[in-house]
């Protein structure tokens, strides 16, 4: 199966232009690199109904897998867990617990990451933090899980 990949990167400062987005192309990068399909990308402040908003246009434009960067720390702003969890159908925890888990073998902040995953229609959804470091990493640590959940949503024919 070819996953079709939108990226958003969540930022206030840099949906405002006041410093560039390096989150968003790094995981270009890394779709570039598992050999999946950019599907489009795009960048939105820190606020509940943008998130929403562009979460729901790439599932429409045929995204199965959207890949957040950012807003998913403690800071009051952060509220991309919140806004993704309001339309989700299902949460997926053990991405996030993973990703935690590998993440604090790196940094002891990584406690603080609210990163998860959530199948939203027949897409998974996974919220990444806002360092593009940090945000590869992540993903690198669930990437082997990712084809067989969205087979699972596509609801494609498994051989097990």
């Amino acid at each position: 199966m070819q996953l079709n990949v939108g990226i958003i990167t969540i930022s206030d400062r840099a949906s405002q232009g006041k410093y560039d987005d390096l989150g968003g192309p790094a995981l270009k990068e890394a779709v570039a690199g598992y050999q999946w399909t950019l599907g489009g990308d795009t960048l939105v402040a820190d606020e509940k109904r943008d998130i929403q908003r562009a979460i729901r246009e790439m599932i429409r434009q045929g995204c199965n897998l959207v890949l957040t960067t950012g807003g998913t720390g403690v800071a009051v702003r952060d509220v991309t867990p919140e806004a993704v969890r309001e339309i989700a159908e299902r949460e997926l925890p053990g991405f996030g617990e993973v990703m935690r888990m590998e993440s604090m073998k790196i940094t002891p902040n990584a406690i603080l990451s609210r990163s998860l995953a959530v199948a939203v229609d027949q897409a998974l959804v996974i919220c990444l933090p806002g360092k593009p470091k940090g945000a590869v990493e992540c993903l690198d640590f669930v990437v082997g899980a990712i084809p067989h959940c969205v087979e699972v949503l596509q609801e494609v024919p498994t051989s097990c």
